[in-house]
């Protein structure tokens, strides 16, 4: 799968200039890693730096804040941003943080570029966090939005007749595994958007060994986040926390056939590449339309980093097409 990352060779050779002079500037700054703070601790640092690199904040007509309720009856936060008036096809986004740091805060920035370049509606999602909320909490609370925006999105003026689902990182393991759960039911999605996902149970592929260290997401952080998570070792085999290789209850692989299509970006130098492009394979297996981006040169969490880094916009805008064309509002 990775071929042109030989272990042996030096992996940071392949950032590209501005990527690695970020990544210079975080080891630089000298931060406790997150692994060796508390989950609060981890949440606050997560926060401080979250907004640092991002573009100027994109203003629109239209953010509101209100609550949808979970199945066991937590009030979920959520943040809905419209472009234009009336009614609009909808994202529903998961923000990223290894299910344990993160907010809709955190990922102001980026939503509000979503809704203003892909003309749609983002619905925010303020999913509970581990270590409070264990697997599946995060996954069961998504789901429940997402159906929400099916069964009373209409009275928000969000078209739930057009409706995708994204995420980066943990949310892009929501957003894969919501849009399972959509397929399961018969609930039709535009595409699913995933920004550099995570999909398999366990950090094993080469991409995990080549940019164990040293790119902005090191291997004891993911270690960190997820044994916050999972309740158990089995929790890693379940498709609702690893899309790609976890089983159903059945104890086979989840099929993916007619899931919805996929647009995937993945950063070329981020330990989850690997299992995003076999992900990406194992969709177009099943016959889902998938359209593969990968950033050249980039590290886990670039789409935030758009004030120093250009791909960012780049993505930015590549996810927004694939979004309007989803939409069929190009």
């Amino acid at each position: 799968m990775s071929h042109h990352h030989d272990r042996h060779a030096h992996p940071r050779a392949l950032l590209t200039p501005a990527m690695r002079s970020v990544v210079d500037r975080i080891a630089r700054a000298g931060h406790v890693p997150m692994h060796a703070l508390s989950a609060d601790q981890a949440r606050a640092a997560y926060a401080a730096g979250a907004n640092v690199l991002e573009l100027p904040t994109q203003k629109l007509p239209r953010v509101e804040d209100f609550t949808v309720m979970a199945r066991d009856g937590f009030a979920i936060p959520v943040r809905h941003y419209a472009p234009a008036a009336g009614p609009l096809p909808v994202l529903v986004y998961f923000h990223g943080g290894g299910f344990t740091v993160g907010g809709i805060a955190t990922h102001d920035g980026l939503c509000r570029r979503l809704a203003h370049l892909g003309h749609c509606a983002v619905l925010s999602v303020d999913y509970r966090l581990a270590p409070d909320s264990k697997f599946p909490t995060a996954h069961n609370d998504a789901w429940d939005v997402v159906q929400w925006v099916v069964r009373e999105g209409a009275a928000r003026q969000l078209e739930s007749t057009r409706m995708a689902l994204g995420g980066d990182s943990a949310g892009g393991t929501l957003a894969a595994a919501c849009a399972i759960e959509a397929r399961n039911v018969g609930v039709p999605l535009a595409l699913q958007l995933l920004f550099y996902p995570g999909c398999a149970g366990h950090q094993n592929t080469p991409s995990h060994r080549t940019f164990a260290t040293g790119f902005v997401i090191e291997e004891p952080h993911i270690t960190y986040f997820f044994e916050q998570y999972i309740r158990s070792a089995a929790d890693r085999d379940d498709w609702r926390f690893a899309p790609l290789d976890g089983k159903g209850p059945d104890g086979y692989e989840v099929d993916l056939g007619g899931v919805a299509p996929a647009w995937i970006g993945l950063a070329e130098c981020d330990p989850l590449v690997d299992e995003g492009v076999a992900y990406a394979d194992r969709l177009r297996m099943a016959g889902v339309a998938v359209d593969l981006e990968i950033y050249r040169g980039m590290v886990h969490e670039f789409i935030k980093m758009g004030r120093a880094i250009p791909e960012a916009a780049t993505a930015h805008a590549d996810a927004a097409r694939a979004l309007r064309q989803a939409f069929s509002i190009c």
